[in-house]
């Protein structure tokens, strides 16, 4: 356990701070005796006796500006080789798992579940670089900066940023834990498989092709979406999805059609056959929520050792979003309670002349591909990339069509690498000038599909500004964005233009009121998820021994509750649980909540889009780098975030419309 006692007592404090002072009269006090009280919060026992602290903190203060200065951009280009190195190692366990290698082996699970860098942390405190870099550039929590970065130089955020790498203190063995519970979720997600060509329909039927599989649960969505534009069955596909995803929520789901095309499974009787024959259905133990409570557990162990952000939640939203998750939570609630969403709700009953049902939550209508038949837009993204290489080289094209300079362009492309997943897609940056980002997306032995290629243009947004946040900061210890929501927006901006990278053009009259309400009717459906994804997590802290049926019995109450007060009043139908379906609540605890913000976001560039230009505005804007939210939309498009910019304009649209 860790010391609960502070092991500096406060005359020390006192005493380094007089030293210090004298030495350096010309000193920054308050900042110096910051960086002091919070190397003496992580300093133990084991690290010296408080003479020996204070002793420390005298000699290794950098009391002269021009030596602080040279002393950081020395220590930025050792974290970026010490992270980017890292990085580029989990890259390379992890290979097997996340890419389309062929055959797993318990072995590759063994390899992905290792954290390489688990140690670093505690290294840096034994050799002392921690205490000399929480001496030097102490932490500001994210009120502090908020309330300090208006004056900052780009100089005084790369301190801070350097300041954040040692806020806390844990034992190796607690990340080696989480690492290894981690690598388990994604391994179960990424192999949670549904061969839809095994489903039967109402009347004994097949409805989808005998070769197609669908993860759960971004490609059983996205199967959803594509059936908006199919007047011939596509109402029925959506419905029996439906039925599969209800099975998954409630883990009614038989076992052996999870990842497995050996049976024929009827989702409606919830009844299994094998060569026309009924055999046992025996349902999936509750392994959904186990991983979820192993989640937990994992990232709960870590509380005694963050005294200011002392929870998971806390950690999640305060610490990694830099947003408290009561203000997150509150701005949901304002949304979600928002008097235009009957009015959309009704628009989209009468575009689709029926009553809404819940997997309307995934309303494609008001893209301009909704009217393009699924079966076209495969056509020309299987021509176009048939496989990873095909779209890796594309990249350069892709940006230019978007208005980048062509060696900007070019510069762009060469630093992002595309691969074939094995799990849904996903981007994973380069953390290292000298290494590049990845694009993964699936690609089946025919080609990209459309659904394939809209994920791939949605993570090459986020590729785009990996990059751009890597290279072009002020300083590498600005890299990045404030909280993942910011690259969300960036590849929400790209998802959206997939069209038009493939020369597609849109000449609705109505395309800005569509795309205003498209946006407005995903930000509804990702609050309302990332509502029961939060409540949750507040049920597991009030019942932290719980079991998974527990845990499972209480996420099916927590969605129908948030159903019922959001949800109900549109869709006029209650106790709904599909607000519980996404696999991120398994492999990304609490990472919903980005896409929310990123949506709002994504909004809020898109307007700003309107009347600056496009390219060099993205870059501009992500060159930034890691400000904290308020900062960064500030500088990026000079106003904060909020509802109100969306819900007018989705106002306007209604009245358009109507």
């Amino acid at each position: 356990m860790p010391e609960q006692k502070m092991v500096i007592a406060e005359s020390a404090i006192t005493g380094a701070v007089a030293k210090i002072a004298e030495k350096f009269p010309e000193a920054d006090r308050q900042n110096m005796e910051k960086g002091i009280r919070h190397a003496a919060s992580l300093w133990r026992a084991t690290d010296g006796t408080a003479d020996e602290f204070v002793a420390f903190c005298t000699e290794s203060y950098l009391g002269d500006a021009s030596e602080k200065q040279a002393v950081f951009v020395k220590m930025s280009d050792y974290f970026e080789s010490l992270f980017g190195h890292f990085n580029k190692i989990t890259l390379d366990l992890r290979k097997n798992v996340d890419l389309q290698t062929g055959e797993l082996f318990p072995v590759d699970h063994m390899f992905a579940a290792y954290s390489p860098s688990a140690h670093l942390n505690n290294d840096f405190y034994e050799n002392k670089i921690a205490f000399l870099v929480a001496l030097n550039f102490p932490f500001y929590s994210t009120e502090e900066k908020n309330e300090r970065s208006k004056e900052w130089s780009d100089l005084e955020w790369g301190y801070a940023r350097m300041g954040d790498i040692f806020s806390s203190r844990a034992p190796s063995e607690l990340v080696q834990n989480s690492s290894k519970v981690s690598a388990e979720s994604e391994a179960y997600i990424a192999e949670y498989n549904i061969y839809m060509g095994h489903l039967l329909g109402k009347n004994g039927e097949t409805l989808f092709p005998e070769d197609m599989v669908l993860l759960s649960h971004w490609n059983l969505r996205d199967e959803i979406k594509a059936n908006y534009g199919n007047a011939a069955n596509g109402l029925e596909k959506q419905a029996l999805i439906y039925q599969v995803m209800q099975r998954i929520v409630d883990q009614s789901i038989p076992e052996k059609v999870i990842n497995s095309g050996e049976f024929n499974w009827d989702p409606s009787g919830n009844k299994i056959y094998k060569n026309d024959e009924a055999i046992d259905a025996t349902p999936e133990p509750d392994e959904r929520y186990q991983q979820i409570i192993n989640n937990f557990k994992a990232m709960k162990a870590f509380d005694a050792y963050n005294p200011m952000l002392n929870t998971a939640i806390k950690r999640a939203f305060s610490g990694g979003m830099q947003i408290p998750q009561e203000e997150v939570e509150a701005l949901f609630r304002e949304f979600l309670g928002s008097p235009q969403l009957k009015d959309v709700g009704t628009i989209i009953k009468n575009r689709l002349g029926r009553d809404l049902q819940p997997w309307d939550i995934w309303y494609d209508g008001f893209k301009s591909r909704s009217s393009i038949s699924e079966e076209k837009l495969n056509a020309i993204t299987r021509s176009k990339y048939p496989d990873a290489r095909a779209l890796e080289n594309d990249f350069g094209s892709m940006l230019q069509k978007l208005g980048f300079e062509k060696d900007k362009a070019e510069f762009i492309a060469s630093k992002i690498t595309a691969d074939p997943a094995r799990g849904s897609g996903h981007a994973w940056g380069a953390s290292m000038k000298e290494e590049k980002a990845h694009l993964r997306t699936r690609i089946p032995g025919n080609g990209m599909d459309y659904k394939g290629y809209n994920i791939a243009v949605h993570e090459f947004g986020h590729n785009v500004e990996q990059t751009i946040s890597l290279h072009e900061v002020p300083y590498y210890m600005m890299n990045g964005v404030p909280n993942t929501a910011f690259t969300e927006a960036l590849a929400f901006v790209f998802q959206q233009r997939d069209l038009q990278l493939l020369d597609i053009e849109d000449k609705n009259p109505d395309k800005e009121y569509l795309e205003t309400l498209d946006i407005f009717w995903s930000v509804y459906e990702i609050m309302g998820v990332s509502l029961v994804d939060m409540q949750v997590w507040k049920w597991m802290y009030k019942h932290p021994e719980c079991t998974a049926t527990e845990l499972k019995n209480a996420t099916l109450e927590i969605s129908k509750t948030v159903w019922n007060e959001y949800f109900a009043p549109v869709f006029g139908m209650k106790d709904q649980t599909i607000l519980a379906i996404y696999s991120h609540m398994i492999n990304s605890p609490m990472y919903l909540p980005n896409y929310a913000f990123g949506h709002l976001i994504h909004f809020q560039l898109e307007e700003h889009f309107k009347s600056h230009p496009f390219a060099a505005e993205v870059e501009r804007i992500f060159a930034l780098g890691q400000l904290t939210p308020a900062e960064w939309m500030r500088k990026a498009v000079g106003t904060p975030l909020s509802n109100e910019p969306i819900l007018t304009a989705a106002t306007e649209a209604i009245e358009h419309l109507q």
